[in-house]
């Protein structure tokens, strides 16, 4: 597993243990990794997500084919301290693309349910894709 994907589930504030059983490497290696990258040990208990994206980042699980897929069958966030409710695909568009999606957000990689930001599209991108390359692409 990479060590990107490590640094990023250490700075989302999951455990050393959550973290070493998620991506299925030793505890010891991701202990290793958050001491070279200067990250704070785990604290016990829940940390509130600090915003929609961190929320996003602490509950999606990653796949070993590349995709994320979300934990539930309501893809929804919400956050604790504003106390709204987004849909995870707009979130992980935003995160990508750094704008509003229009319409719709599907993933565009043929993995149902897949909620990676490099991975979904918004209805323009479709509407686009769809014109280049056709309906059947």
């Amino acid at each position: 597993m990479s060590i990107a994907a490590i640094v990023e589930l250490l700075n989302a504030g999951h455990s050393e243990r959550a973290i070493a059983r998620q991506l299925a490497v030793s505890p010891s290696r991701v202990q290793r990794i958050r001491r070279e990258h200067g990250i704070p040990a785990h604290r016990p208990g829940p940390t509130p997500a600090g915003s929609l994206e961190d929320a996003f980042w602490r509950r999606v699980q990653h796949t070993d084919d590349g995709h994320l897929l979300w934990p539930s069958t309501v893809p929804m966030v919400r956050s604790s301290h504003e106390g709204r409710k987004e849909s995870v695909r707009r979130i992980a568009f935003r995160i990508r693309h750094r704008r509003e999606p229009v319409g719709k957000v599907l993933p565009d990689c043929g993995q149902p349910g897949c909620v990676h930001p490099d991975h979904v599209a918004d209805q323009p991108m479709r509407k686009t894709y769809a014109a280049i390359f056709g309906k059947a692409a």
